[in-house]
């Protein structure tokens, strides 16, 4: 099986792990927090790569959109965090790279991305510049301590380089 095959396949299985992980969201300050679509992201980020990483945000964004579990402003959350986590650990190649790239992404440029959309699209009149970064970072800080634990293990035991030799 090619690389791009197995890639595509992961991207599926990551997406439908956060359809199904934002079942378990709480609502904070307007917005509804997915923490397991910031695990996945972080799992895209470093088995995947930036760009798969983002379209399976975009992805897992449109698909809980469409089914009721999610809002607008998953998008610009989720897709920053995504992209960044994936950038900043290709450039880094050390996990904390793509937890310092998923948290920075999600909260502070997706938080500040998410103030249009509210504003504009939604009509929102009460949201302001920095409406979103605080749910955001909570959320997303959710999502990165369970990565922490779990891909830190991961990493630990030699599966994230096992996996890695097989995907590539």
């Amino acid at each position: 099986m090619s690389a791009n095959v197995k890639k595509i396949t992961l991207t599926g299985i990551f997406i439908a792990i956060s359809v199904m992980g934002s079942l378990f969201s709480f609502p904070v300050l307007g917005s509804k927090c997915a923490p397991a679509q910031h695990f996945m992201n972080i799992m895209g980020a470093v088995f995947l790569g930036p760009g798969y990483a983002l379209a399976a945000a975009f992805l897992s964004s449109l698909i809980r959109n469409m089914l009721g579990l999610g809002t607008l402003l998953a998008f610009p959350g989720s897709m920053c965090g995504a992209f960044l986590a994936g950038v900043f650990y290709r450039v880094g190649k050390k996990l904390p790279f793509a937890y310092a790239g998923e948290v920075f992404g999600t909260a502070v440029v997706g938080g500040f991305l998410a103030y249009p959309i509210a504003k504009l699209i939604l009509g929102n009149d009460q949201a302001a510049v920095f409406t979103f970064v605080t749910p955001f970072l909570i959320s997303t800080c959710g999502g990165t301590l369970l990565a922490v634990v779990l891909v830190g293990a991961m990493k630990k035991s030699g599966v994230i380089d096992r996996l890695l030799q097989e995907i590539t």
